[in-house]
């Protein structure tokens, strides 16, 4: 830590360190109960050699082989569960990981693999996965981890589409501020293996999908781009999302038309609810936001903040929700509505960032940022605004946790937010100021979670 930075920090005052060390003990609360070890075995035992998953049970004994696959930031964590709960029972097994999200594994590889862009190694993890899932026979029995991240951790370009044409999709639909739900329906209909198609290389044989949510509102096609189940959205769909963010120009020529193609009925679509691949197969969620934020609350009334949750389901535009949670703690901190002080504003979801400048950071530092400014003065107000999986952005850092003097600080380091914040260049800001949160990967992913307190220390 440099010097400025521990002259910053020094500033504050106890009340202000205790209230900022609860808020990350209310962070790291949701986060156990979104462990993926806890929340497979929430859902998952072994009984007289049958397994139960939620409330369907399989007679192992039915079954020649059992596969494990899966993608995304939790996919290891998951595997390792899986593996405590079947051990030898598992004939072979592959997940796609991003870099640094490990754990160690004896019956199941991982491949550790690019994200948000997606690299080669993705590329050849997805189609290890492939090759697997189409090894297996109708005796057989695949169980599909699925966490926040797959999409990009498993990309098998579509016929005539190459990994450098998804790269640079990839990069354009993060920049113009598309929804994770529009990305991934573009993602679905280039990909050989997003959007059901995973389902069809398994079928016949079983197929069993235990999913760690990472999208507002838990739609199971959305999620890692929903390799095993129904893909609700269509090649029409993916030309409205270019007509509606106007960047049909900016996409290499060759996805453009492979998405017209597909909309002319030249490629098939992928399969829908009524396709028999999906007539053996089963689909449980065992982790969500919400999930996380109930858990912080609970731990945020045990250490005396009341906990309100506002919604687990934010998204758009991330200095625009900033906004409205300022507003938010104004109010309470005026009128004592909705809830009065002291009290845990909690809230989830995921926002983007539309990219102006050139700088470095993710949509929690950004919203954190954006937010600073508008409790400056606002006595007694901690704000955390981190990502479940540790990484927000493009850097390693989870987040960052501003106070109602965090602006002023920063004027004393001689920063202006306004610069830092046009040139999305929030984790520069957060460094100099010290209020990075550094958590490295936690193995879990359930989008984020905002933790902001407000004391009644007016």
């Amino acid at each position: 830590m440099t010097d400025h930075m521990e002259v910053a920090l020094q500033k504050l005052n106890k009340s202000m360190k205790k209230m900022r060390a609860d808020a990350e003990s209310i962070f790291k609360a949701g986060l156990a109960a979104v462990a993926p070890e806890i929340a497979v075995a929430r859902y998952c035992r072994i009984e007289d050699e049958r397994l139960w998953v939620g409330s369907r049970c399989y007679d192992l004994a039915e079954f020649k082989n059992i596969y494990v696959v899966g993608c995304g930031k939790a996919a290891a964590a998951m595997a390792k569960a899986m593996e405590r709960l079947l051990g030898e029972r598992i004939t072979a097994g592959i997940v796609v990981v991003k870099y640094g999200h490990l754990a160690h594994l004896s019956r199941i590889r991982i491949v550790e693999a690019g994200h948000p862009v997606p690299d080669r190694c993705g590329e050849e993890g997805a189609r290890a996965i492939l090759a697997l899932s189409e090894s297996a026979g109708h005796d057989d029995l695949v169980l599909c981890l699925i966490s926040g991240g797959g999409s990009a951790l498993l990309p098998l370009p579509a016929a005539g589409l190459t990994l450098t044409d998804k790269q640079a999709a990839a990069k354009v639909l993060i920049a113009c501020g598309a929804t994770i739900h529009e990305i991934n329906a573009i993602r679905k209909h280039t990909s050989s293996i997003k959007g059901g198609q995973l389902a069809r290389a398994v079928h016949p044989a079983t197929l069993v999908t235990l999913i760690l949510s990472d999208v507002v509102g838990d739609d199971l096609d959305v999620i890692a781009s929903g390799p095993c189940v129904p893909d609700a959205s269509s090649f029409e769909d993916c030309l409205s999302i270019l007509d509606e963010y106007r960047i049909v120009t900016q996409l290499p020529e060759v996805v453009v038309d492979h998405l017209r193609r597909g909309a002319a009925g030249d490629i098939p679509e992928t399969p829908k609810a009524a396709d028999p691949v999906f007539r053996h197969g089963f689909r449980l969620i065992v982790g969500s936001n919400l999930d996380a934020i109930k858990a912080a609350g609970a731990e945020a009334a045990r250490i005396g903040y009341p906990p309100l949750i506002l919604s687990s389901m934010i998204e758009g535009d991330t200095r625009q929700a900033a906004i409205l949670h300022g507003g938010i703690i104004k109010e309470v901190l005026k009128s004592g509505h909705p809830v009065p002080p002291p009290a845990c504003i909690l809230s989830g979801g995921e926002t983007t960032v539309v990219i102006r400048g050139n700088g470095r950071g993710g949509r929690n530092q950004e919203f954190a940022l954006a937010l600073a400014p508008r409790i400056a003065g606002c006595t007694g107000v901690v704000a955390l605004c981190a990502g479940t999986d540790g990484t927000d952005g493009p850097t390693d850092a989870a987040g960052a946790i501003v106070d109602d003097s965090t602006i002023k600080r920063a004027e004393a380091l001689g920063l202006n937010y306004r610069r830092y914040l046009e040139a999305n260049d929030a984790y520069q800001f957060f460094k100099h100021t010290g209020e990075l949160l550094l958590t490295g990967p936690t193995n879990t992913n359930v989008m984020d979670m905002r933790v902001i307190l407000v004391s009644n220390n007016q």
